[in-house]
């Protein structure tokens, strides 16, 4: 394609639809027996969409490949029982809700990082993050399998003023701004990303603040630093605000 970015500075991919070949990509996955991770949070309101993501996961993310989806809730009865791909599964994590929704984006790269030393390493080579209040749409494959996985903001692409005038979005700080709506990788580093976040996080609330974005902020901040060594394009987590 000659109408988009597909390298970042760093020399890492930027996945677009039409960009490779998922033929080619499935075979030299499948090769590997490799297990990938999903892990999303369905706390207090967000239980309603459980089913509606659960069911276009089930059909779109890596199909054909072995998916363990582990959901965290404060509402386990509320969980329906959903017909899963013979290659998937689901894991229903009791957590309990914050008294905030800042306290719940807080604990969530607590949860995760302590949850991938305690459980996920042992159990998938990759893990991927995404909220709950989306449905997949179309394929989502093993093109987004690398290391260290980052989703371009939507926000991002739109024009400057634009951005401006909504007043919702910062400007980003670096090369690209990333949604923390969608983003993973191997363990190891996934581990690496959400404890530095939620140790970045603790630091703030230890000196009363709190970064507008929250987690997506440090997020951010990590990214800079630490150079993601895949980007997928804002087509994989389009915000509908737009």
């Amino acid at each position: 394609r000659q109408d988009v970015l597909v390298l970042t500075p760093w020399l890492a991919p930027i996945v677009w639809e039409g960009t490779f070949s998922r033929d080619i990509l499935n075979a030299q996955y499948l090769q590997k027996n490799l297990v990938t991770g999903v892990v999303t949070f369905a706390v207090e309101k967000y239980w309603f969409f459980i089913e509606g993501f659960m069911t276009s996961a089930n059909k779109y993310f890596l199909a054909g490949h072995q998916v363990n989806f582990y959901l965290f809730t404060d509402s386990p009865e509320k969980v329906s029982q959903l017909q899963m791909a013979p290659e998937n599964h689901l894991f229903v994590i009791p957590v309990q809700s914050g008294s905030r929704w800042q306290d719940i984006s807080r604990c969530r790269m607590r949860i995760i990082s302590s949850h991938i030393q305690r459980q996920f390493q042992h159990e998938v080579d990759y893990l991927y993050s995404m909220d709950i209040n989306v449905q997949l749409l179309a394929h989502i494959g093993v093109e987004i399998i690398d290391a260290l996985v980052a989703t371009i903001s939507s926000w991002q692409v739109i024009p400057q003023q634009e951005n401006k005038a909504h007043g919702t979005r910062p400007e980003p700080q670096g090369d690209f701004h990333y949604t923390a709506s969608f983003y993973g990788g191997s363990v190891a580093e996934v581990y690496k990303l959400t404890t530095a976040c939620f140790g970045g996080l603790g630091e703030d609330k230890e000196n009363g603040t709190e970064a507008r974005g929250h987690h997506e902020r440090h997020l951010n901040k990590y990214l800079l630093q630490h150079k993601p060594t895949r980007l997928l394009s804002p087509e994989y987590y389009w915000d509908t605000e737009l």
